[in-house]
């Protein structure tokens, strides 16, 4: 699994980051992603690696800015850490 974290900014409320989520699953098959517009951060979870230029192009059609884009391996936290 791969967590992809993306610094977005232009985010300003709610609705969006859910323009930006919404926007990312219709391009990806994803496990989870998720936005908040006052870290600037959208992350997503994915079994597959990502194109990150591609995650770039996407949330920049939404009409937000993408400053970063990173890729690291994701591991699950359970409950025994």
């Amino acid at each position: 699994m791969v967590k992809v974290t993306a610094t977005v900014e232009g985010m300003m409320c709610g609705m969006c980051e859910a323009h930006v989520n919404d926007a990312v699953r219709k391009a990806f098959s994803v496990k989870s992603v998720k936005s908040d517009r006052s870290r600037n951060l959208t992350e997503i979870v994915s079994e597959e690696d990502l194109d990150l230029e591609k995650v770039r192009e996407v949330i920049t059609a939404t009409g937000y800015t993408v400053k970063d884009v990173q890729a690291e391996p994701y591991k699950r936290k359970g409950i025994f850490g």
